[in-house]
């Protein structure tokens, strides 16, 4: 059963905001007018689910955010867990109609056991791009510099496909599934996401020098696409050698576009680098469809210790729901928790365990609540 939670709204058209400068914290405000459409500011539900581990803690985190921002959305909870056979039909459908989920991680067991649930969301309702955004943040000390990577990953076949079979004792066969229709359109989203965000350069990870046909494939549509594109510099890599080149000069990538498990591999990577995976904010959509949740899936569940000590970081889930309002066209609403949270990492006071510190969930909350404009 679906628990509602309505928060009020807040009909806001001009928001007070505060310019990239060197310090967050000393700069002059100036104003953004914000020119809405009649009926933008109606409440919009949102399915929510809590998920695994430190999952409820962090999906909390961003209740209480929303109710303080008295954002224009409520909340329809639903309890699903990894171990689960399926995700409940009644979960799929509160998504279908509302278009717009968030969740915390749902494990999934290593070896046996059910089938992925994140997996199945994303088949089910084809949410076949992913897209996690890997940046430095002021504040936060890191080996590499300038780091600010969007890895933009295809969600629905390649490795993830699920076609496993033993074929005799001993002898398993794994199939690897690559379409033109897939690829195609994970490349249109790459494209156009560098377009639409002023973004110079789309990377393509592959391995077609081994896997010929597969990933041959999957290059010969990046290409395809990348015509249409010419203000955009377009170039490949082979997988190993992009790992090497993230861990060595991760600056030099902007956009990338991988298939299924190459983009796993890659955006927990580069959520290492450029930070950590308990800062990253990530997204899955499809047409008609979106789920934001923790941009980087190491993580994502915690572990027993950081749940009984209630001290996950909620930081990229909250970055993650700032990119959920801007899918929801409340701009306002999500720069203003962008800055809320940026202050709380610049001042370094309100670190969680992950990076360096000894704050509690609650705590980072009541700071980044305490930052809102």
């Amino acid at each position: 059963m679906a628990r509602r939670i309505t928060l009020p709204i807040l009909m806001r058209c001009l928001q007070t905001q505060s310019p990239p400068t060197n310090s967050l914290l000393s700069i002059p405000s100036r104003s953004i007018t914000y020119m809405p459409r009649p009926g933008d500011g109606d409440t919009r539900t949102v399915t929510l689910i809590p998920g695994d581990g430190i999952g409820p803690l962090v999906t909390g985190a961003v209740e209480q955010v929303m109710e303080a921002m008295h954002a224009p959305v409520c909340f329809e909870r639903y309890e699903v867990y990894g171990n689960m056979k399926s995700v409940p039909a009644e979960v799929i459908e509160s998504i279908r109609r509302n278009k717009v989920c968030i969740k915390g991680g749902l494990s999934t067991p290593v070896g046996g056991g059910v089938s992925s649930l994140n997996v199945q969301l994303r088949k089910d309702l084809d949410i076949y791009a992913s897209l996690v955004h890997c940046f430095n943040m002021e504040g936060l000390p890191t080996k590499h510099q300038n780091v600010d990577i969007v890895v933009v990953r295809e969600n629905t076949e390649g490795e993830y496909s699920g076609l496993e079979h033993e074929v005799v004792p001993g002898v398993v066969e794994s199939l690897k599934v690559i379409t033109k229709f897939c690829s195609e359109r994970i490349a249109q989203y790459a494209f156009e996401y560098a377009y639409l965000n002023n973004r110079k350069k789309v990377t393509a990870v592959h391995k077609a020098n081994i896997m010929k046909l597969a990933d041959g494939l999957f290059l010969e549509s990046c290409r395809e696409v990348a015509k249409s594109y010419p203000a955009i510099e377009y170039s490949e890599i082979i997988v190993d050698n992009c790992c090497m080149q993230l861990v060595s000069k991760p600056e030099q990538f902007d956009v990338m576009v991988t298939p299924n498990l190459y983009g796993n591999l890659v955006a927990n990577t580069a959520a290492g680098i450029a930070g950590g995976t308990g800062l990253m904010p990530g997204g899955n959509v499809g047409g008609e469809h979106a789920i934001f949740e923790q941009g980087a899936t190491a993580g994502n569940v915690g572990n027993e210790k950081i749940l009984e000590q209630k001290k996950a970081n909620p930081v990229a889930l909250l970055l993650s729901s700032a990119m959920m309002l801007r899918h929801l066209q409340f701009p306002s609403f999500a720069d203003r928790l962008e800055t809320a949270v940026k202050h709380v990492i610049s001042e370094g006071r309100h670190f969680t365990k992950d990076l360096g510190g000894d704050s509690t969930t609650q705590e980072v909350v009541d700071a980044v609540i305490a930052n809102l404009e």
